[in-house]
């Protein structure tokens, strides 16, 4: 299904100030000779090439010619900014142009599959000192969820639109096979793939009472209509439920389902079945446990959930979760990777719901996320047409490439849980 998208207006005038400002004083000067030497020494020993502005070359092969390519534009400010902000401001340079990369995922994905031992370990000691807190403004509390869905999904729907499939799915997709690389054309029934699955888990079919948490643009609650089901979705982007309520007059499903601009913690009713495709991470960490609990509050009797969550291995969870990170600032304010053991620990100690399957499909979130880059970078003009400066341009292009290496590198996952109630098969 195609469906013109409505025209949104994003902010014409963005303004940058950690970008425009680069920090001046003895402590970033102190701070930028530190940063430099450790870069240094840590590039030395990768396999990347580092290209200096005078010529110089680092890296474990500099000769390499396949070896992922990071140009470095500035060398002083972006050590400054590297010094003073840490993987803040690591994200912040290339925001602001310091560094470059013909391929930013190759860069990161090296990166990210050896970040463990790129601070040494008397610095990793003493982390809670240097690195960002989380502001209080960020917590999800209800007052202050509506702002983070805010910040991220109500964008602009046409800017999504440029990269995303017919389908407007803004989650992992699942493809028949991930060898060889799939294409943009894989990728609409690879999404489809994904929702059936998820639909399937949950054992939606018709009749069946559907609660939906987090619509996205309704492909989801679409398809679950298809199959005779009573869909209620709740979400807090205005945007996406404006889109979602046209898609879901076009697809001819507006008797079967409805879409509420509501907190998931405000839902009343009884459904047979409870779905939720990557909303956990906006949930955070302090809030798991009613999230899991308001899943058994309203899943009835024999019901069955199904989640699809991005997660984290257990000890860089543990280890990250109180770091305030580029990803936080600047994409999604207040959000929070689990990892398995959590979410089956956090169901297992508060609900009397179980994790009764459990599906992993990282490898396919990389590619996903590739198509979705190779998109956007041939709109550049339609996006620069929509208002968003090149600052911000770099901002999401840097976002997906760091998505993408966390999945290539393996340290992030997506995983399908099947929660169900302990005394019932």
């Amino acid at each position: 299904m195609t469906t013109e998208l409505p025209t949104t207006t994003p902010p014409l005038t963005l303004h940058w100030p950690e970008i425009e400002r680069l920090p001046a004083s003895t402590w970033a000067a102190v701070t930028a000779a530190v940063a430099r030497r450790l870069f240094r020494r840590a590039v030395s020993r990768l396999p990347l090439r580092v290209e200096y502005p005078d010529g110089t070359v680092l890296g474990k092969d500099p000769g390499d010619a396949a070896a992922p390519v990071l140009v470095l534009h500035r060398p002083d400010d972006f050590a400054v900014r590297l010094g003073t902000a840490g993987l803040i401001g690591f994200g912040e340079s290339y925001m602001a142009g310091d560094w470059s990369a013909p391929d930013p995922a190759a860069v990161l994905t090296v990166l990210a599959g050896n970040i463990e031992n790129l601070v040494p370990p008397v610095l990793q000691t003493l982390r809670g000192l240097y690195v960002a807190k989380h502001p209080r403004s960020e917590r999800n509390t209800r007052a202050n969820s509506r702002d983070n869905v805010a910040h991220h999904y109500d964008l602009s729907n046409e800017f999504f639109g440029l990269f995303l499939d017919e389908t407007m799915t803004y989650s992992s997709a699942l493809f028949l096979s991930t060898e060889p690389a799939p294409r943009w054309r894989d990728l609409t029934d690879a999404q489809y793939r994904k929702i059936d699955r998820i639909l399937d888990a949950a054992r939606v079919g018709p009749g069946t009472r559907l609660l939906e948490i987090g619509t996205g643009w309704g492909a989801l609650a679409i398809r679950a209509a298809q199959r005779g089901a009573r869909v209620r979705s709740v979400t807090l982007s205005t945007e996406q439920r404006d889109l979602a309520l046209t898609r879901i007059e076009a697809a001819g499903a507006a008797d079967l389902v409805e879409v509420d601009l509501l907190d998931y913690r405000l839902v009343d009713g009884e459904y047979d079945a409870v779905v939720s495709v990557e909303m956990i991470e906006a949930v955070g960490c302090e809030y798991l446990d009613i999230y899991f609990r308001t899943i058994e509050k309203l899943l009835a009797p024999g019901g069955r959930a199904a989640l699809q969550a991005i997660t984290m291995p257990d000890h860089r969870m543990r280890a990250t979760r109180n770091t305030y990170t580029w990803i936080q600032k600047y994409i999604f304010p207040g959000g929070f990777l689990p990892s398995t053991r959590l979410i089956a620990d956090t169901v297992a100690r508060g609900t009397g719901l179980r994790v009764a399957e459990r599906f992993s499909m990282g490898e396919h979130y990389a590619h996903t996320l590739y198509l979705w880059q190779e998109r956007f970078d041939g709109y550049t003009d339609q996006v620069s047409a929509l208002g968003f400066d090149p600052v911000f341009q770099r901002m999401w292009r840097f976002y997906l490439a760091y998505a993408a290496a966390g999945f290539r590198s393996g340290y992030l996952g997506v995983e399908q849980f099947v929660l169900a109630r302990r005394d019932e098969v």
